[in-house]
């Protein structure tokens, strides 16, 4: 692990194949270890239990890093499972998802920390039998996860998974879920591509069942056992350091502290623009002839092809530059107008509060009676000047039902200090607003009230919240489009150390 490692800390720039690389030469250095200590049974195990083992410990490691990227990952999938299982005789599932999903986050922490137990099992050599099963076990998971999301290629958008017949051509944005999430935000894989790669680690993974015997072992049992148990604890209090105590100390996501999001917005939107078309793939309804034509050619014949009749998919040119989450950066007040500009145009230091969700028990409902009262006017001649005259024509009650939200207490808790800091910050004149995810107006209105929050909240898409910073709420300081700190609600510094150290006079 340790080439994948060193990786790992100069740069999050990675390809599978450069990964694989790595944790391949690390195996053998450490199958040259393995056998300078004691001799092989199967120098072809020895090494596949310490490739496999330091592909789980790296694995692990950089989804330790963010546990909570792992956990909106899950809510993915749960959610598809429940559109998917809901539409079939099978619905009776469907329920259990939402239900998972709102203990995604221990299930994230369980599955970082198994798996990389698991895979320094593999290099210790421990209770072989039981670690070959549990591998055997996650993998197989693993490939379940990564060929359903793969398979979702084949769907169209409205067809159920399990209506095979209605099975297409594979198109890519059909998969509500993009990628698998294998190695976290430090390295994305396209579905097809962890598929494959979860397959081809099934290999290994029955060879372990039947080879388990044959395996090697490190140290005594003693050692491996408080080896084993000394690292659970560690990985368990890392992996909740990671999120509910603080920031990820290390983030691979595009809003890091000192990205320039102004400049990478604009380069993305610019590489976007300069796609061409290339042509066009056509598909008869009916017969299910496809066609291929470039674009000029297409110009003239393409009223040979109505789309009637004609299914069209756009061949394009690839982007000079990725597109990553930063595009999606918009945001709105509560009259829809744009904000987004604005904010990333500020020459000054301003902070944003980010709250992707927020957090209520239920909401109670009550009615409010107001008068609308409508006014005559009329002239009147008083001395010779004519004059305007408002009287009340008429007093018309209307009733109007005013929703009221029982806000969860633990989630008021860090608003107080929050609110304080901020309070300081505006005192200071600097600018301060807050985010919110999937929110309406009235409820924004009510935690405004709630909370004492006098700064204005726009409107957010959630996912993007949750990009921006991995804390509800979390605080974020800006100048001029660039992100200059994070901050975790439980790390929050006093206001006067904020402005000694990273605001510049």
């Amino acid at each position: 692990m340790v080439t994948a490692l060193y990786l790992l800390l100069i740069s999050n720039k990675m390809t599978l194949a450069s990964l694989v690389t790595c944790i391949g030469l690390d195996a053998v250095l450490l199958t040259l270890g393995v056998g300078y200590f004691k001799k092989h049974k199967s120098l072809l195990l020895t090494y596949l239990q310490n490739f496999c083992g330091a592909l789980f410990v790296f694995s692990g490691l950089v989804k330790a890093v963010d546990p909570l990227g792992t956990a909106y990952k899950m809510e993915q999938y749960f959610a598809e499972f429940e559109s998917t299982f809901s539409d079939t005789w099978m619905s009776f599932i469907a329920p259990l998802f939402p239900w998972l999903s709102e203990y995604s986050a221990g299930f994230s922490v369980f599955m970082i920390v198994l798996e990389i137990v698991l895979g320094l099992m593999l290099i210790l050599g421990t209770k072989s039998k039981l670690t070959s099963w549990l591998f055997l076990g996650i993998v197989g998971f693993f490939t379940f996860l990564t060929g359903f999301t793969f398979l979702t290629g084949y769907v169209p958008g409205d067809v159920n998974f399990f209506s095979f017949g209605q099975w297409g051509e594979y198109v890519e944005t059909n998969m509500k879920v993009t990628d698998c999430g294998c190695f976290g935000d430090f390295l994305k894989l396209k579905p097809k591509v962890s598929f494959m790669k979860d397959l081809v680690l099934l290999v290994p993974a029955f060879f372990f069942i039947f080879k388990h015997k044959d395996m090697h072992q490190l140290f005594t049992k003693k050692v491996r056992t408080g080896i084993v148990v000394v690292s659970t604890l560690a990985m368990l209090a890392y992996c909740f350091s990671n999120f509910s105590w603080d920031l990820p100390h290390t983030d691979f996501r595009p809003f890091n502290v000192g990205k320039d999001v102004r400049a990478t917005k604009q380069a993305e939107e610019d590489a976007a623009s300069d796609v061409q078309v290339l042509g066009y793939n056509l598909t008869n309804k009916g017969s299910g002839e496809m066609v291929s034509l470039d674009y000029n050619t297409f110009l003239k014949e393409y009223k040979k092809y109505p789309k009637e009749e004609w299914e069209y998919d756009q061949l394009k040119s690839e982007p000079t530059m990725e597109s990553t989450k930063i595009s999606d950066f918009d945001f709105s007040d509560s009259d829809g107008n744009n904000m987004t500009e604005e904010i990333l145009s500020d020459p000054s230091y301003h902070f944003m509060v980010v709250c992707n969700k927020f957090y209520y028990d239920g909401e109670s409902t009550k009615d409010v009676l107001y008068q609308d009262t409508t006014y005559l006017v009329d002239t009147v001649d008083v001395d010779g000047t004519i004059q305007l005259v408002k009287k009340v024509d008429q007093i018309i009650p209307r009733k109007e039902q005013e929703v009221k939200y029982n806000w969860d207490k633990e989630y008021l808790k860090p608003w107080p200090k929050v609110n304080a800091f901020l309070e300081k910050a505006e005192a200071a004149g600097y600018n301060v607003y807050g985010l919110a995810g999937g929110a309406s107006s009235a409820m924004i209105d009510d935690f405004r009230h709630e909370t004492q929050s006098a700064y204005p909240f726009y409107e957010a898409d959630d996912i993007l919240l949750k990009t921006i910073v991995r804390s509800n709420p979390g605080i974020v300081l800006w100048k001029d489009g660039k992100i200059i700190m994070k901050w975790h609600h439980k790390q929050l510094p006093e206001y006067e150390k904020v402005d000694a150290e990273f605001i510049k006079k």
